[in-house]
């Protein structure tokens, strides 16, 4: 896959163009039903552009594509930068594939607030993975989004699902303030943590704690096995002091190597039974409901804000606002209300 590609069906390209030169949404959909990875690649791109016209391509293929999305299992797995993350994606996917799964992985890199640019090395990390050929790696920035997701990564979500992709892993870059945009995502949230007990526990949030389905203490080898197991007793002691994410369902506490290969059966067979709860109560139904409305009302905002920022006579009010709150002069409230006037005034 190539990072930029046009989705326009340029020369080499496995999209097809149609007469007006524009793509052909419905024959670009079928390659991509039909599992072809350039022509989900580029339909990735478009997903990922800022450009107004490949927005517009974006939306009317996810369209077509949506008929055919729904049939994955979406983890997002989080946990402390050197927890082991991307080496436990790399073991449990490889495992996945060998047992007949197709795996796809969307793993977000942290972009610089100051240029824009992330590292995007998580295929460095997953040195397995990305030579099976059933497994789809797409790392993405984040575009300076806090909770550790893109802003579009949802519909790339959903694009590899149409792909044929049953697994379907969203590795965020860590715990921090916001990390209910995973949750808001997928079907399942995998808190990883490293043996350590205490501090460690002490630096999980306690939000974090309340949206994880199923808690994981990797590393547990070695030496650590023994600290492993306290440190899952710790977790599971927390947990009770936690109200249940779902009613009736206890959060699982496990401890697993990626390293040595352990527990990580046992990890997945957790994660589909988990699923399997979810969906039979009919949770998963209306959670993926109620993500897509959540996106629908945080796209609102995003291209509400963009289109304002279209408006030379509102850019110029908006930049004598943010030097009037800059310099304590006006509140951001009154500030903000200023601006929405002069955008939509009363009538």
């Amino acid at each position: 896959m190539t990072a930029g590609a046009s989705p326009s069906g340029s020369a080499g390209s496995t999209t097809v163009a149609g007469s007006s030169g524009e793509p052909d949404i419905t024959a670009w959909a079928a390659q991509i039903r039909r599992g072809d990875r350039r022509s989900l690649a580029r339909a990735i791109t478009a997903i990922e552009s800022t450009r107004a016209d490949h927005r517009r391509t974006a939306a009317a293929l996810l369209d077509a594509l949506l008929p055919h999305t729904g049939g994955s299992v979406r983890l997002g797995i989080t946990g402390t930068p050197g927890v082991g993350k991307s080496t436990i994606i790399d073991t449990l996917g490889c495992n996945l594939i060998d047992a007949g799964h197709r795996v796809a992985v969307l793993a977000v890199d942290p972009s610089s607030n100051r240029t824009g640019g992330s590292i995007l090395g998580d295929k460095t990390r997953m040195a397995s993975l990305v030579l099976r050929p059933e497994a789809f790696i797409r790392p993405s920035p984040s575009g300076g989004l806090t909770g550790g997701v893109a802003r579009r990564t949802r519909d790339v979500l959903l694009a590899c699902e149409a792909a044929g992709f049953d697994v379907v892993i969203v590795e965020t870059m860590g715990v921090g303030q916001a990390e209910t945009a995973v949750a808001e995502i997928c079907d399942l949230f995998l808190l990883l943590v490293a043996p350590g007990g205490g501090d460690d526990l002490q630096g999980i949030k306690r939000g974090v704690m309340e949206l994880a389905d199923v808690v994981a203490v990797n590393k547990a080898d070695g030496p650590l096995a023994g600290p492993a197991r306290h440190t899952a007793a710790d977790y599971r002691h927390a947990l009770h002091m936690v109200r249940p994410k779902w009613a009736g369902i206890t959060t699982p506490v496990l401890t697993c190597s990626a390293l040595a290969g352990e527990g990580l059966d046992e990890l997945w067979a957790t994660v589909v039974d988990m699923h399997g709860q979810l969906s039979a109560a009919g949770h998963l139904v209306a959670l993926r409901a109620d993500q897509a409305v959540s996106q629908l009302n945080a796209e609102f905002g995003h291209l509400l804000t963009e289109r304002l920022g279209r408006s030379p006579e509102l850019t110029a009010l908006r930049h004598r606002l943010d030097a009037d709150v800059r310099s304590g002069v006006r509140s951001p409230a009154s500030a903000a209300a200023e601006l929405v006037d002069a955008a939509w005034p009363e009538p």
